[in-house]
């Protein structure tokens, strides 16, 4: 996610509680109720006065972000694509394992210095690991030996999915001694959660 604020959202005419996190291509509320607001599904994106406000075919919804609304809408209005958020520059040295996307390895392709694909390149500034079960984030402490020392491992996992959720990879994460970061709609069907090597640890 780029972002997560408590606040207060008004939507018809209740008035909820919860947090709020704004995705790669969604708006998210958690609390009282759950509700997602697609940026494709936005008609109009205003900030004024502490206050987002975003109206769509389904009503009018009022989030109470203070500083952060006018950022916010300014991210809906103009999002980063996701290779962007993800973090890939030119001259990386990238390491694809297990990630069946091809228009997003066709990116990575165009954009990073070099690039693996089915095994972890030494000294990688990125690792990409798609995950489709527990067994798969056995494989990141032997990562964690191929990237550089500020480099990443981002997890990649499907959505929805019970037996494999970010709970998890976190839990994977800390007993592999990496610690997560930031985490991704990496698409309509993913996300994606940013592990690294402790500072005290580089």
């Amino acid at each position: 996610m780029g972002s997560e604020a408590d606040c207060t959202l008004r939507w018809g005419r209740k008035t909820l509680a919860g947090r709020a996190l704004l995705e790669t291509a969604e708006l998210r509320f958690r609390g009282d109720a759950r509700l997602t607001f697609p940026f494709s599904a936005m008609r109009s994106v205003a900030a004024k006065d502490g206050a987002l406000r975003i109206v769509t075919d389904q009503g009018t919804a009022v989030f109470a972000l203070g500083p952060l609304a006018p950022k916010w809408a300014d991210k809906i209005r103009n999002p980063k694509s996701v290779i962007d958020k993800l973090g890939v520059k030119p001259g990386h040295i990238v390491s694809l394992i297990g990630v069946d996307d091809a228009a997003f390895a066709a990116q990575v392709r165009k954009r990073a210095g070099a690039v693996s694909e089915g095994r972890a390149k030494a000294g990688s500034d990125l690792v990409f690991l798609g995950a489709a079960s527990v067994a798969a984030l056995k494989r990141l402490p032997a990562l964690e030996q191929t990237i550089a020392r500020n480099g990443g491992i981002w997890v990649v996992w499907p959505k929805g999915r019970k037996e494999l959720t970010e709970d998890h990879v976190r839990g994977a994460a800390l007993g592999a001694g990496l610690v997560d970061v930031k985490v991704v709609a990496f698409s309509p069907t993913h996300s994606a959660l940013k592990l690294v090597i402790p500072v005290a640890r580089r």
